[in-house]
């Protein structure tokens, strides 16, 4: 009798803590529910919806590192092969932009797929310049929306120099994105 009650109250646990996830979610507190999610995965991990959950409330609080994980557990349904493919993706282009703008790599000659990410579209921008000389920013402008700018530079911190990627609607800052 015990070991049911146990098993009853750490089913209500789990459901409430995904519930909660998916709420704070709807209501857009990304990056709540990614600290939420991150310190109940382990008892949680081999369910896809919480995963995924996880994975996309880390992908909007710009949390890119935390993705490596979900994107090797997601693969038992279509749905979950398909989100890992798309984390994969953007966790790859920030990797790559990263050895770009700080070793100079040449990315333009990469053929990736894309997102509708911010930092996929950044990367495809950035892709299309070709081999140049560096800069101390890059500015591009939206192809969908001509007074949708995003400026791309990189911002030194003690340790580790950080992509920040801001993202302008007519001059007027919309959100700035760090990523390392």
């Amino acid at each position: 009798m015990k070991t049911l009650l146990i098993l009853v109250l750490s089913i209500n646990l789990y459901a409430t803590i995904k519930e909660n996830m998916f709420t704070l979610y709807q209501n857009k507190k990304y990056e709540k529910v990614c600290d939420i999610g991150f310190y109940n995965f382990k008892n949680n991990k081999i369910d896809e919806e919480f995963v995924s959950l996880y994975a996309f409330s880390c992908l909007n609080s710009d949390y890119l590192d935390r993705l490596a994980t979900p994107i090797a557990l997601l693969k038992f349904s279509k749905e979950s092969r398909a989100n890992s493919a798309y984390f994969s993706v953007i966790l790859m282009q920030k990797k790559l932009l990263y050895h770009a703008l700080i070793d100079n790599y040449d990315i333009s000659s990469l053929n990736l797929p894309t997102t509708d990410y911010v930092l996929s579209k950044v990367f495809d921008f950035y892709a299309k310049l070709g081999k140049h000389e560096a800069r101390a920013f890059y500015l591009f402008e939206d192809e969908n929306d001509k007074k949708l700018t995003y400026k791309l530079y990189l911002e030194k911190d003690n340790r580790v120099k950080k992509i920040v990627i801001e993202e302008f609607y007519d001059k007027i800052t919309i959100k700035r994105h760090i990523y390392w």
